[in-house]
């Protein structure tokens, strides 16, 4: 039996192709295991990443929050930090130049909070001294008079509560009308589920590094996943044009979303411009947990009718999103959990109310399957919950129910890509289930609570649980989704220029490989990204993969078109005769054989080309339109050991089928599964920042339980089908974020199985996994 956190991998079926357990893989281009550029620097410790970063006559920075989450501002003295050696410059909400509220998708929150403290850790004001302890210091020197006020946390009252911001505390309300509203079942179950606020909690914590222009401009060094949407928020912050600000992405150490808070390079930009002189910030842990966006908490009440063979009629739910004190990501993700509240089932009749508020919680957005991880958990309790009441098996009411190609979505968009859902279902029920403890060596640390849980191998139960899980990719809605990008040729190396973010999701790696498919090409290289480059858009929804990738893919076949062209003139035949392979040119006989190289010549070729997928558009005011693009599948198996006694768990493996559309790198996409179900994982049992009375708990990687190795299942992909998206650039699908959505509740489903409880929280707590013993 494999150790925790391995991985193993099935070929994949539909379609063709390479896989992660396929023997036949190209050396290069698409299909090839090919390893990151960057692989080895990162494993050896010398990647450099913002807080890596120097320069001559350095100074630091210091952000001083809010230990309030909600509270008036009467005063705030610098004096005490202005005065203190060392320190060359104080910046508050007074010294913002232009705009003073700032945000990547909606402008509502300030640079710094002048009158209103609205969350736990809103920065007041910031500081550069020669020396980062000074800069500690002198933040902490600032005196601010507060008022403090009632904190609104819980989002139901936000309804009824004063407003929190001048724009009230209601973000969205999405009414979705699908069928008819006198529909009902013979069979009826409810549910009311919650879900937690979870961290991305990059390896990484924010950092940056900004330095003055002799134009009076700045350049910002940090690790941006849209650094032309971050350009434009700092420049309108800084009063100056766009042009005078230059967004230079630096490594990014692990992005699940947003990567940056925008605060820090605000701060990091004004302190630049105050004093001329260069201006660092490494944020600590805490300051990370405080600053940057979470995942949404969700309320979800839910209603599923059926018929008595188990086949759905009516799905009605209430999903209530935190958004914290700001706006964010919130519209989008609540479109999403609306859009997908029924999950990747047919249900001729939906109806859904989704609200997306205001509190003074710590802020909430973008986070990867943001709105569909929340529904998955809550509609995949109510199948489970279906299939109790009319005493079917999970598996085979979830079979007779689920959705295919041509099937409509609640919001009445046609489902037009592949949707192999019942493909998916039944490869994870066929795949065989791991050894029972008593058929392997006892081992402490295979028990729930590992070596030192003093569980009771007697009280151990095991469970089996399945969920299906659907995400869209790309923006929605309308997103005008554009990416562009250079493809340049010269003494036989090609360079590619992207401002495509490489957030560890491969897109660099992908990118090498399309131009080595396309020109024959073997060393191929990604130029970093800047915010001079042409815009490529956010590092989101796997669109880079589609949106970048297509652009690439668009300026290779132009330039491949110009190496052919004369060679084909040549020879009086076309261009669409002639292969490239391996770094060599052929004609369909066989009678031509060059090599790249020859055909070069010693000339340069480039060519920049765009890639714009086809418009989506809103959800009206019934949640209806065809908002999305395109979609994607899985089906998770997850496997666990319960201790009853304590409500320990431990995931035992979680098996995995998924639809990918193509397989592009087999390595790539085996290390984004086996990511994304551990992140899964920590969603569902451990993960959770927890706060009281909105004042964040125990902000740092103690007190927030991310998995370890340890925590790690055994993830086995046991199908990928490959029916490709033919309006995607080579037919692949989003890979990361559906194992993300689908995994928490897989787990949970699991737990239910070996406990009989009602596991309705996410992450599970101890006590829900505790049987009480029989009276």
């Amino acid at each position: 039996m494999s150790g925790p956190g391995a991985a193993t991998a099935a070929t994949p079926a539909g379609g063709g192709g390479s896989g992660p357990g396929s023997t036949e893989q190209p050396a290069q281009g698409l299909g090839a295991p090919l390893a990151p550029a960057d692989a080895l620097p990162k494993t050896a410790g010398t990647f450099p990443y913002a807080a890596d970063l120097w320069a001559e006559g350095l100074l630091w920075a210091a952000v001083l929050r809010s230990p309030h989450p909600h509270a008036r501002i009467l005063s705030v003295d610098t004096g005490g930090a202005t005065e203190m050696p060392g320190v060359h410059a104080v910046v508050t909400a007074e010294d913002v130049p232009g705009d003073s509220n700032q945000g990547r998708r909606v402008a509502d929150r300030p640079v710094f909070a002048k009158d209103l403290v609205r969350h736990h850790g809103e920065p007041i004001a910031a500081v550069a001294a020669d020396h980062p302890d000074t800069a500690r210091l002198a933040a902490a020197a600032i005196a601010v008079e507060y008022e403090v006020l009632e904190p609104v946390t819980d989002p139901e009252q936000a309804f009824e509560a004063e407003p929190l911001h001048p724009d009230g505390n209601l973000i969205r309300h999405i009414p979705l009308r699908f069928g008819d509203p006198e529909a009902t079942g013979e069979v009826v179950v409810d549910g009311l589920y919650r879900i937690g606020r979870q961290d991305p909690a990059p390896i990484g914590a924010e950092a940056g590094l900004a330095v003055p222009r002799p134009d009076g401009g700045v350049e910002i060094y940090t690790a941006s996943t849209d650094p032309h949407a971050d350009r434009d928020l700092a420049a309108a912050c800084f009063g100056l044009e766009s042009e005078r600000v230059k967004v230079v992405v630096t490594g990014v150490p692990g992005a699940m979303g947003d990567r940056e808070d925008p605060g820090v390079q605000l701060a990091l930009g004004l302190l630049a411009l105050r004093t001329g002189c260069p201006v660092k910030l490494a944020a600590t842990r805490e300051e990370s947990f405080l600053a940057h966006p979470h995942r949404h908490p969700t309320l979800l009440r839910y209603r599923h009718h059926a018929d008595a063979e188990g086949r759905l009629v009516k799905v009605e739910a209430q999903i209530l999103l935190d958004a914290g004190a700001y706006a964010d990501s919130s519209s989008e993700s609540l479109a999403a959990a609306v859009a997908f509240a029924a999950g990747p089932y047919v249900v001729p009749h939906t109806f859904v109310e989704g609200w997306a508020v205001r509190t003074n919680n710590p802020p909430s957005g973008h986070v990867r399957g943001e709105g569909a991880m929340q529904v998955c958990a809550a509609y995949e309790g109510q199948m489970d919950k279906l299939a109790a009441k009319l005493g079917i098996d999970p598996v085979e009411l979830r079979m007779r129910n689920v959705m295919a190609t041509g099937d409509l979505l609640p919001t009445g968009q046609t489902v037009t890509c592949p949707a192999p859902v019942a493909e998916l279902l039944q490869a994870v029920r066929d795949a065989d289930l791991p050894p029972l403890p008593k058929d392997t060596p006892r081992q402490d640390w295979l028990l729930p609570g590992g070596p030192e849980g003093a569980g009771e191998p007697g009280a151990v139960r095991r469970g089996v649980g399945y969920a299906l899980g659907m995400v869209h990719m790309l923006g929605a809605e309308g997103a005008d989704e554009v990416s562009t990008a250079t493809v340049r040729v010269n003494a036989g190396t090609a360079t590619v220029i992207c401002a495509a973010v490489e957030t560890g999701q491969g897109f660099a790696t992908l990118a090498r490989q399309i131009v080595q498919e396309t020109l024959g090409i073997e060393e191929v290289h990604v130029a970093s990204v800047d915010s001079d480059q042409p815009p490529a858009g956010p590092a989101a929804h796997s669109r880079h993969t589609w949106v970048s990738g297509g652009a690439v893919e668009r300026a290779a076949k132009m330039v491949r078109t110009q190496l052919l062209q004369p060679l084909a003139h040549k020879f009086g035949m076309s261009p669409e005769l002639l292969t490239i392979a391996d770094g060599k040119i052929t004609s369909y006989d066989g009678v031509l054989s060059t090599t790249v190289e020859e055909t070069l010549d010693g000339r340069e070729l480039w060519a920049t080309a765009q890639c714009r997928p086809h418009p989506t558009e809103p959800l009206d005011e019934t949640g209806q339109g065809d908002a999305f693009v395109g979609l994607a599948f899985a089906a998770v198996r997850a496997v666990v050991d319960v201790d009853i006694e304590l409500g320990s768990v431990r995931v035992v493996e979680m098996a995995v089928a998924q639809d990918v559309g193509r397989v592009l790198n087999p390595r790539q996409l085996a290390t984004r599964i086996e990511a994304g179900v551990t992140q899964g994982v920590g969603a569902a049992l451990t993960e959770h920042l927890r706060t009281s009375r909105g004042v964040v708990r125990q902000p740092d990687l103690t007190g927030y339980a991310l998995p370890t190795a340890l925590d790690a299942p055994e993830v086995r992909i046991v199908k990928l089908v490959e029916e490709r998206d033919v309006v995607a650039p080579f037919g692949a699908k989003a890979a990361s974020a559906v194992p993300v959505v689908t995994s928490p509740a897989a787990v949970a489903a699991a737990v239910r199985a070996a406990t009989g409880r009602p596991v309705n929280r996410l992450p599970i707590r101890p006590q829900a996994a505790v049987v009480p013993p029989a009276q």
